[in-house]
Parts: C-alpha cells; structure tokens; sequence
C-alpha cells in the first residue's frame, strides 16, 4: 500500500523553488491565498506581471469573475493595475489554459519561463493542461498553495475527504486528456511518415 500511496503523491504533487520569470499564471479558484501567493513572488521580484484567469464561479458570486476576485485582492495588496493582466472567461482548467495563451500571445509576451500559483492537490492536473496550450520550449515552474482544507502530499492519505479530493483528481486527469493524447499519437505518426 505504501508504495501507492507513494505513487500517486509523486503523481498529484508538484513543486518546484521559484526561479525569476516572464509572467506569474494564477489558473481559476476562489481561494485568495492562490492571489496572496502571487503577490508575494510579485513583491519578491520574480515578476513583474501576472495573469489571473476565470470567469463566474458561484462559490464568490458577489464578484462578476474569478479573476476580478484575484485583481481586487492584488489591487489591496498593492500591485500595480497595468502588472494584472485580464482573463475572465474561462470556465474550466483547460479553458484557463486556452484563454490566458490568448492574452500572453495579444500581449506579445515573449514567454520561456512561468510561475504556475495552483493548489497543491490541482498541480497536476493545471500544469497538464498549461502544457497542452504553450510551447514545450517554456518552463514552467508549480508553486503549490496550502489553503484551508490543508490537502499536503504529506497528509492526503491520512483523512478521506483529502482521499476522495486527490482521488477526484486522478480521475479528472483520466477524462481530461484522452482526446488530446490521441492528437498526440496521431500528430507523432503523422510526423513519422514524413
């Protein structure tokens, strides 16, 4: 059993030590310490900018987005409104993913290095789906975040909902790319034939 257990946190979890970086990337939530920590990389000069992403979400529906929730926080905390970049539409984490490609590339970001701010128990899941919208010459580096539900590859297994919480990430994972695998293949084939 430990080894599963040891597998799927070696799967789940990500981290990485921050590095100095083009954009700080924020995928949807309503947890402000997701923005909190974005904002301390900001202040700590690993960027300069950062892209917020989502749209409506009903757990914070007294905001019009998720990423008007993360702007009015970082705003508070004293971030420089032309540094926040805009994308309120996306609806889901490829979505997030999707849209803020569009803002980066609108924006002419020369992009080769990312913050990626995420809850740690999503890291896997949000850094998959970045990867399958941008360049695989960018680096991306996961900076977790432990909010109040304290889901850590230290003590996942130890409560079930954290279980049932991580476990619903292996599935989401199991949904979320086959299609896109399947693009790979045949892109990888296609490539072989030529």
């Amino acid at each position: 059993m430990n080894n599963l257990v040891n597998d799927i946190t070696n799967f789940i979890f990500i981290e990485n030590k921050p590095q100095k970086a083009d954009i700080i990337l924020i995928p949807g939530g309503s947890r402000s310490q997701l923005i909190e920590k974005a904002c301390e990389l900001y202040f700590s000069n690993y960027s300069s900018l950062l892209l917020p992403s989502g749209g409506f979400n009903n757990k914070i529906n007294n905001y019009e987005s998720e990423w008007e929730f993360f702007k009015q926080i970082a705003l508070a905390k004293g971030i420089k409104e032309k540094d926040i970049l805009q994308e309120d539409k996306a609806k889901n984490t490829f979505e997030n993913a999707k849209f803020s490609r569009k803002i980066i590339d609108n924006n002419n970001i020369q992009l080769k290095r990312a913050l990626f701010v995420c809850k740690a128990h999503h890291s896997r899941r949000a850094l998959m789906s970045y990867l399958t919208e941008f360049s695989s010459d960018i680096d991306f580096f996961v900076i977790p975040v432990i909010y109040e539900r304290n889901i850590t590859k230290e003590n996942w297994f130890l409560d079930q909902n954290k279980i049932n919480i991580v476990m619903k990430e292996l599935e989401k994972i199991g949904n979320y790319f086959p299609g896109y695998i399947k693009n790979y293949a045949e892109i990888q084939e296609s490539a072989a034939q030529d």
